[in-house]
């Protein structure tokens, strides 16, 4: 018969033995008197009476004069560690076994023992695996330039010991001069090393230069990139074109002319490369010589089935270079296992029996069995399927199929939202030179001084920091100048849109260029001498990008 205790809920049942909660040492120890007890409440009198576990009182005093309240979820176990106590208990070999009484939590670290003794290597084996992930596979690697990274970088942050105050308040003539010899592609040559540098008009002009970049369209109340995942930064913002169809076959028009003047400039090698950012994915067009391409080149990333069938239907010919790598390696390893025959016969009997429940029913006759080809390749859709939206999906277009690719996104209905806050608006275009309907804009530059604490107290660390979309050929350029000014010394946080890490990928080259003809023809493309350089190697990357940048002595040391 269940007894009725006041203060209890009447279908509280008792627990087995093992599971009792064990009661609490006391506090203090070796002291010369301990505390009084309070007084036990009636309800946990007459609790105990009736056989039933209770949780410990709580000590007098504990956490101040009034007591702190317990937490009743929490284990009996975690009180704080006394003065006296080690840091670390005995060795697991030496513990007392455990006695009659245990809590659930101890209970289950002792079933996990039992079942699995190698709990220890386990957890020794994930640790060694994330280290040698994150220190030995990745590598710190040194040399006097950086490789090339196409991916768009929406930050950076500079770190030196030097002040970056020359980077501040640009005199009206300065800003002038360095919009003029960006508009001129003037090339500014500095010297190793600069000694004032707040005094060098010369070096502040060639940084107004660098921040320069061309963009279409430009609305200034919308943050035009990145594109993709910014539906949350464009809510709530102004957009006249979504109810008004006219609007938007103006603005479309628009960009067609726009995106037509970007290629025909690329097709003549005055543009080097540029950027189409679409709310879905992010397409990458180079000139022939960049990257150690012989021919135009583009690159989209991320892609879809439905952009690939697409693209198909209206004749370009592409490839995924990263899907064709997988491949391979799945080639080789189904070739270690079964033969061909035998896997053949394998599946043919597992086609067998999987229809072998439609003559049991006796309606083998009235259902028609599906083509075994289109069983076999069933298997490939879904592959190709889960691959979408991932960097394995990225697609390289070369030659005329370029061209083609160009009429096909003028064309493609699937490029321009139909629903959110980018309904109706045209991908943006991003180029590191003017083309027809683009609007100059500039990256925005400041700099912070800060104190930090070193072993001798504090000392002085500056900062420069930059944020817009940073393309290839601006992070080289900055690098160049910071290199000048702060004597060959500074570190860098590199931030990546990541869609775009996989344009650093290496397809498959046809034959290797000579740079001397690769300079003659892209020399008016609007770049420095070393940056079109710098362009012109071949991406080392894959599908990382930069991440952090260092350098000493004038000697870079970088991570990816």
């Amino acid at each position: 018969m269940a007894l009725s205790v006041p203060g209890y809920s009447p279908s509280f049942k008792r627990p087995p033995e093992t599971l009792r909660l064990r009661r609490k040492r006391g506090r203090s120890l070796g002291t010369a008197s301990a505390p009084a007890e309070p007084p036990e409440p009636a309800t946990r009198r007459a609790a105990r009476a009736a056989g039933l576990p209770l949780r410990p009182f709580p000590a007098a005093g504990r956490g101040g004069p009034a007591g702190a309240r317990r937490n009743p979820f929490a284990r009996l176990d975690n009180r704080p560690r006394a003065a006296a106590e080690p840091l670390e208990g005995p060795p697991r070999g030496q513990q007392e076994a455990p006695g009659p009484f245990l809590d659930s939590n101890q209970e289950n670290d002792l079933l996990w023992e039992e079942k699995v003794p190698e709990r220890t290597a386990l957890t020794e084996l994930h640790q060694t695996r994330h280290v040698s992930f994150s220190e030995s596979d990745i590598p710190p690697s040194e040399s006097t330039e950086l490789p090339v990274d196409w991916s768009i970088k929406t930050r950076l942050l500079f770190t030196s010991s030097q002040p970056f105050t020359w980077a501040d308040h640009l005199k009206a003539q300065e800003e002038a001069q360095g919009i003029i010899q960006h508009c001129r592609a003037t090339e500014v040559t500095l010297p190793q090393s600069i000694q004032d540098p707040k005094l060098s008009a010369e070096l502040r002009c060639a940084f107004q230069q660098s921040l320069i970049y061309w963009l279409h369209p430009a609305l200034s109340w919308l943050p035009l990139f990145p594109r993709i995942g910014a539906d949350r930064k464009m809510a709530g913002k102004t957009a006249p074109w979504l109810n008004d169809e006219t609007l938007q076959h103006v603005l479309m028009s628009d960009w067609s002319v726009s995106f037509t003047s970007l290629y025909n400039l690329l097709k003549t090698k005055l543009c080097p490369y540029f950027y189409v950012c679409t709310y879905q994915f992010t397409i990458l067009f180079r000139a022939a010589g960049l990257a150690g391409d012989d021919v135009i080149t583009a690159l989209i990333s991320p892609t879809t089935r439905g952009i690939r069938e697409a693209m198909k239907n209206e004749g370009i010919e592409f490839s995924l270079p990263l899907i064709k790598q997988n491949g391979h390696e799945k080639r080789k390893v189904s070739g270690t296992g079964l033969r061909h025959g035998e896997e053949q016969a394998v599946s043919d009997e597992d086609e067998e029996e999987s229809f072998s429940w439609l003559e049991e029913m006796g309606v083998q006759d009235k259902i028609k069995k599906p083509d075994v080809l289109s069983i076999k390749l069933y298997p490939f859709k879904i592959h190709e399927v889960q691959m979408d939206h991932r960097p394995e999906s990225v697609v390289f277009v070369k030659g005329m199929n370029t061209f083609t690719l160009l009429n096909f996104l003028i064309n493609c209905k699937s490029l321009i939202a139909t629903t959110g806050p980018q309904a109706g608006l045209p991908p943006t275009l991003l180029s590191p030179v003017a083309f027809r309907g683009a609007t100059m804009q500039m990256l925005k530059a400041r700099s912070v001084n800060v104190k930090t604490q070193a072993l001798s107290g504090y000392r002085d660390q500056f900062s420069l920091e930059i944020t817009g979309p940073i393309m290839p050929h601006s992070l080289h350029s900055v690098t160049m100048l910071l290199q000048s000014s702060q004597n060959g010394s500074f570190s860098a946080e590199l931030y990546t849109h990541e869609p775009t890490a996989v344009f650093n990928i290496c397809p498959p080259k046809d034959e290797v260029l000579d740079k001397e003809a690769v300079h003659e023809e892209l020399a008016n493309c609007g770049l420095h001498p070393k940056t079109l350089d710098h362009l012109c190697q071949t991406p080392i990357l894959g599908k990382l990008s930069l991440r952090h940048v260092e350098m000493n002595d004038y000697i870079y040391n970088w991570r990816s």
